[in-house]
């Protein structure tokens, strides 16, 4: 087990992140307020490493101990959308999980991530999202710094303003995400054991998988020197014994070998006799998310949020 928080402390430095427990107190500011069918949503802005993250706090009718989730937006090439589509407010339904979760008694934050939504800099440009998004990796890249470890801080600061909240149980704090936010869920909850659950959609995909089948890398993840020593299996395991799903389909090219990742980390939920943490969920057809998984994802979380102390 000593040889799992080595791997931990080996990737942490490797991607340059300060320990979770030395990141201070995050206060927000609240914007405005809503209130929605069976919830109130907020919309807060706090500050992260020099910039503000703008996002939606969602907060069940009753306040008491309740669990709490960060929710991660994907990419899908479209900029524009990050915080409102996981809040129902635009783009794909299937991506709302915020409010179905807010009315289970979650507390939800959704944050935009860098270079989305709120956070970028020149929204009505045409074509500059891509840019942005590139240039944000480059300049970090030629400092000897990384886009990865900017998308963590930000997180990390997103699951302290969670923690602080009085009305949250600091032991059933989770992540979710699709996609690129499932991508951000795997390297966030291997690297902050403050996280007791996750779930990570349509992302469980080795970097030597995407390579033979010549499968993009999303920018964030290009992190020098990263591959010669660690891959996605390696997270997982960072991971045990805390309860994790992935999920997965047969024709989705970025979670085409999660069961391969699965059987790698198995041994070590094995070690901590946690192997019942460890779930892998596989539907037929692409990457695209279904109401049958959103469904599933939902019901998970659900649960394992009421058992989440390993």
């Amino acid at each position: 087990m000593s040889n799992i928080v080595n791997l931990r402390n080996e990737i942490t430095d490797a991607i340059g992140i300060i320990a979770p427990n030395t990141i201070p107190h995050v206060e927000y500011r609240l914007l405005d307020s809503t209130k929605a069918d069976g919830y109130t949503r907020q919309l807060i802005e706090y500050d992260s490493c020099g910039d503000k993250v703008v996002a939606f706090l969602l907060l069940p009718e009753i306040l008491d101990k309740n669990p709490a989730i960060l929710i991660n937006h994907q990419h899908n090439r479209e900029h524009h959308l990050g915080k409102s589509e996981v809040c129902g407010l635009a783009g794909n339904p299937l991506q709302a999980f915020g409010p179905e979760l807010v009315k289970k008694g979650f507390v939800v934050l959704a944050p935009d991530s860098i270079c989305f939504e709120e956070r970028r800099q020149a929204p009505h440009v045409e074509g500059f999202d891509f840019w942005q998004h590139f240039n944000e990796m480059c300049y970090r890249i030629i400092k000897g710094d990384y886009l990865m470890k900017k998308v963590l801080d930000d997180a990390m600061n997103g699951i302290t303003l969670l923690s602080n909240l009085t009305y949250v149980d600091n032991k059933k704090i989770g992540t979710l995400g699709h996609s690129y936010g499932g991508n951000t869920v795997l390297f966030l909850s291997a690297l902050d054991e403050r996280i007791a659950f996750s779930c990570a959609s349509g992302s469980a995909c080795t970097y030597e998988n995407r390579m033979i089948n010549n499968v993009g890398i999303e920018m964030a993840s290009v992190i020098p020197n990263f591959h010669g020593k660690y891959d996605i299996y390696d997270l997982v395991s960072c991971i045990a014994p805390r309860r994790l799903l992935l999920v997965s389909a047969e024709d989705d090219k970025y979670s085409k070998d999660a069961s391969y990742i699965v059987g790698r980390a198995s041994s070590t939920y094995l070690e901590y006799d946690a192997l019942q943490n460890l779930h892998h969920k596989r539907y037929p057809g692409g990457h695209g998310l279904t109401e049958e998984r959103f469904d599933f994802i939902i019901e998970w979380l659900e649960s394992n949020a009421k058992h989440c102390v390993v």
